[in-house]
Order: C-alpha cells, then structure tokens, then sequence
C-alpha cells in the first residue's frame, strides 16, 4: 500500500468513527466526516469505499448525493434539526458572548449551505 492510500484509509477510518459517534453525541457532525470517509475510500481501498457505500445507516444518504446530488427531504430535515439543537446546546454552555455570536452566525451560515441541497421527494 503506499502511503498516499495508506494516508486515505487511516483519514477515512477515523471520519467513520468520529461519524459514529456523532450519532449520539450532539455536538459532533456526522455527515460531514461519513462524506469524508466516502471520498478518502474512493481514494484508497475498494473494499472499505464498498462497505460504506452499502451500509444500512449510510447507504441510502450517500448513493443519493453520488448519484443525484441531492438528498431525501426527511433526512435534509433531521440533519437540520440536529444541526440547530447541537448548536443552540453549544451557545447555552459558552459564557463568552463573542464566541456565542460567532456560534449563532456559523449556525446562520451553516443552516442556509443546507437549505440549499436540492431534496428527494
């Protein structure tokens, strides 16, 4: 293996892991690093590119986005409401009032990136 692919695969493996654990922790991002896990498995091993591709929890969101760049409009909607809850618990918990505007402007931004994905029906 060399160490361009070895590269991908050790930067793919921890985006699944973290991606996992976002799952259940809020204020981690999940499909961000399972999008990363995708392009860094593309790069570097068919086998681990074909495992997430086909995976029960991601398949459905990422064959969607590969094949029709869009994403189904109740999974777009989940990834918004989870979005804002893991946000709004991070501007509760942050005492520096100029890190919470940074926060809530993020959130703005972050928020209009994904209103904008084209939707499945």
């Amino acid at each position: 293996m060399s160490l361009k692919r070895g590269f991908f695969v050790i930067v793919g493996l921890t985006s699944v892991t973290l991606g996992t654990i976002g799952i259940v922790v809020p204020l981690l991002p999940t499909v961000p690093f399972i999008l990363l896990a995708a392009y860094c498995f593309a790069r570097s091993s068919d086998r681990l590119h074909h495992w997430l591709m086909t995976h029960p929890w991601f398949s459905q969101g990422l064959n969607d986005w590969q094949n029709k760049r869009s994403i189904n409009k109740m999974l777009k909607r989940k990834a918004m409401i989870m979005t804002t809850l893991s946000f709004v618990v991070s501007i509760a918990i942050v005492p520096l009032l100029w890190v919470q505007i940074m926060l809530v402007c993020m959130l703005c931004v972050l928020l209009l990136f994904m209103w904008q994905i084209p939707e499945l029906d």
